[in-house]
């Protein structure tokens, strides 16, 4: 599912036909496609490893929206995707973010932030929700790596443990029910009644032995090396609760970062496109979380749809004697 970041040297120059920024789902099936349509692919992603949120933030986590799978570890739908992305023979770029692009007579040339130069005939950005942070926990100031953490990779270095999930939305709730028969614990704390997660996750959540404390916060976390306690104040009144884990997942503050600096149509931190995935910026298309237009829905799925069409209509601008159609992969030659 990992791959490093390829051996180029700062100030080299990466040519290429299509250059697909984001290394997450859907720019991995967009390489895959790239290379079934004969493209050669370069991919650059922020993050160090492939898989761009799912395997920074839910490799463990159920995927239930993708055609074909019942149901699937996000790290394994990674994995396929790797797998079938090879296909292509991709040049991956990772670790790097992107900085500027500048239009040339017969393509375009972004530059990296460590002065690696890519020539394309076109990008495809695939960036999801961009570079994200996670929201910080002010009591947990001082305690990263030492019992708190923002995201859960795997389940084991929680087994036996008593866990504390701060926040209401997806992955709070997500984490609290899939580390229910691992822990010896889990209490999820939240600071109002409603919750942001999913109907049929809260409820399940309500039917299993997690404890569910609400118009609540953490006040304060202690131990000596390592956390041993959390303090969680509701209405005033503070309760101290065993805790050896803690995981924050009060969601993630996103950012474009250099892509707002490009010049690209952005709407409220989306980029806009039209049906052929086209960007207002020529040879420049995005697919994915990332775009917005009418009627927009963000699931994986639909990215994967996405990534389909912007790389067909992608190679008609990289070779003009291109059709947008290649015919189906299913037939024979």
């Amino acid at each position: 599912m990992t791959a490093t970041a390829s051996p180029t040297s700062p100030s080299h120059r990466v040519e290429t036909d299509l250059l697909v920024v984001g290394a997450g789902p859907t720019g991995l099936f967009a390489t895959y496609y790239a290379g079934f349509r004969g493209h050669r692919v370069a991919v650059v992603d922020s993050l160090p490893e492939l898989g761009g949120q799912v395997t920074a933030m839910y490799p463990e986590k159920l995927i239930l929206d993708v055609a074909g799978f019942p149901a699937v570890k996000g790290r394994d739908l990674v994995a396929g995707l790797v797998e079938q992305a090879a296909t292509a023979d991709p040049t991956y770029l990772l670790g790097r973010t992107a900085t500027t692009l500048e239009h040339g007579d017969d393509g375009v040339v972004v530059t990296l932030d460590d002065g690696t130069e890519v020539a394309a005939a076109a990008v495809l950005v695939t960036a999801g929700i961009g570079k994200f942070s996670p929201r910080p926990l002010p009591a947990g100031e001082g305690w990263l790596g030492r019992g708190m953490e923002f995201f859960v990779p795997s389940f084991a270095p929680y087994a036996g443990k008593d866990v504390v999930i701060v926040g209401g939305g997806d992955s709070a709730f997500d984490w609290a029910l899939h580390l229910e028969p691992v822990a010896r614990s889990v209490r999820l704390v939240h600071r109002r009644d409603a919750f942001r997660a999913h109907e049929r996750t809260v409820q399940q959540v309500r039917d299993s032995s997690v404890e569910i404390v609400t118009r609540a916060e953490v006040t304060a976390l202690s131990g000596a090396e390592h956390l041993e306690e959390v303090e969680v104040t509701v209405d005033g009144e503070a309760t101290t609760y065993p805790c050896q884990a803690l995981v924050a997942a009060l969601g993630f503050i996103a950012d474009l970062g250099p892509l707002q600096q490009w010049g690209i149509d952005v709407h409220k931190r989306h980029v806009v496109v039209d049906p052929a995935m086209r960007t207002n910026l020529p040879r420049v298309f995005a697919a994915g979380d990332i775009t917005e237009y009418s009627g927009k829905v963000r699931l994986i799925a639909v990215g994967f749809g996405e990534a389909a069409t912007a790389v067909n209509n992608a190679t008609v601008a990289i070779d003009p004697t291109a059709h947008v159609f290649p015919g189906h992969s299913s037939e024979g030659s």
